[in-house]
């Protein structure tokens, strides 16, 4: 038998709704605000067939181009053999949700703008740039009441 060669081909997992999430979307799916220049990641909804992305495209992170009054255009980069091509795509919104990946770069950007402004009042220089872990420090391990424990290899026995 060969290869199913249909649109959702190998999508029995990708597509299916977790435990205990099964049934109706939440409201909160419709009332979010999505406007162009946001950056949101593509995972299909096994609930919502109408416009739903092909499965090449879920799990992907992309920008929104365009905003309709159900669906949102994403511009989000595909591999094609040896290149990438930036795609764009229409999903319906139940499809897409905010992406977290700037989160922490934005979180470290105000954290630096207030130390900045904290040090500029004080008249002090302040290195805002992320630094590697030092390797930690010496310490000594006593043996008193704990005994070292040899840890070796289980002999094989062959049992006939």
């Amino acid at each position: 038998m060969t290869n199913t060669k249909g649109l959702r081909r190998g999508t029995r997992y990708m597509f299916s709704r977790k435990f205990r999430t099964a049934g109706q979307l939440p409201l909160s799916t419709y009332l979010k605000i999505y406007k162009v220049g946001d950056i949101v990641d593509v995972k299909g909804d096994g609930a919502v067939q109408k416009g739903m992305p092909h499965k090449a495209y879920h799990g992907k992170t992309g920008r929104i181009f365009n905003v309709t009054r159900r669906a949102v255009g994403v511009i989000v980069n595909k591999r094609v053999k040896g290149r990438i091509l930036p795609k764009k795509i229409n999903i319906r919104i139940e499809h897409i949700k905010h992406s977290r990946c700037r989160d922490d770069f934005l979180n470290r950007v105000k954290a630096n703008d207030e130390k900045k402004h904290a040090a500029k009042a004080s008249g002090q220089k302040v290195n805002v740039k992320r630094l590697p872990l030092a390797p930690r420090l010496e310490r000594f391990v006593s043996t008193y009441n704990n005994q070292p424990t040899v840890v070796e290899q289980i002999p094989y026995e062959f049992i006939a």
